[in-house]
């Protein structure tokens, strides 16, 4: 079942409803162990030997749910730690806009992980982040729990994005709106600095989803 997305969240919010539960599918990859499982926010390490894919996570939503990543095999994904107050934050959100309603009919997903680990720029709670997601940009697209994307304590699915594909001077995440592309089978096939504009990576985005 798929995250609620912002403006569906906040409409659910404003009348003091549970909605959008989400099932905790038993297992996230075929024969694999109950114990080999990828809880966000509980594993402290990632195992390369279980993790094969972004599909083999778990992850939270911005309400708290359980998202089982597997639900997007077959679905092209950018991946995108997002900020309410930094620079690139208009130009960011408004170009993913467009870019999901664009693309969204032909397979690609956006995935917001909200981070406040550079310069404080993420302070909110998670619904006044989906809020301002919905009522400044309009967006569509899922925004999860707010997560840290470097340092010990950095979400398991940002460890496996990191190792996936290192960055210049290093691994970790640089800044806000870092993004990583990722395929239908889950692999991570390119990331881009914060600077890259989401409007060119389109052509990327259309060769994943082989449109001509």
């Amino acid at each position: 079942m798929q995250p609620s997305t912002p403006c569906k969240l906040t409409r659910f919010l404003r009348n003091a409803l549970f909605c959008g539960q989400l099932i905790v599918w038993g297992r996230l990859k075929s024969g694999a162990p109950v114990s080999s499982l990828t809880k966000e926010h509980s594993m402290a390490s990632v195992s390369k030997a279980d993790i094969q894919s972004v599909h083999d996570f778990v992850v939270k939503d911005a309400s708290g749910n359980d998202v089982d990543l597997s639900q997007y095999k077959g679905k092209v994904l950018l991946i995108v730690n997002v900020a309410s107050q930094c620079g690139l934050t208009n130009s960011n959100y408004s170009e993913l806009t467009k870019l999901y309603e664009k693309y969204k009919n032909n397979g690609l997903e956006i995935l917001a992980f909200p981070c406040n680990q550079f310069g404080g720029q993420e302070p909110g709670t998670n619904d006044q982040i989906v809020e301002f997601a919905c009522t400044r940009f309009k967006a569509e697209f899922p925004i999860f729990d707010k997560v840290n994307v470097n340092g010990g304590d950095a979400a398991p699915i940002y460890k496996y994005l990191k190792s996936s594909k290192g960055g210049l001077l290093g691994d970790g995440i640089k800044w806000n709106f870092t993004k990583f592309l990722v395929d239908k089978d889950g692999k991570v096939v390119d990331r881009y600095a914060p600077t890259t504009s989401p409007s060119n990576i389109e052509k990327d985005i259309k060769k994943l989803l082989e449109i001509s």
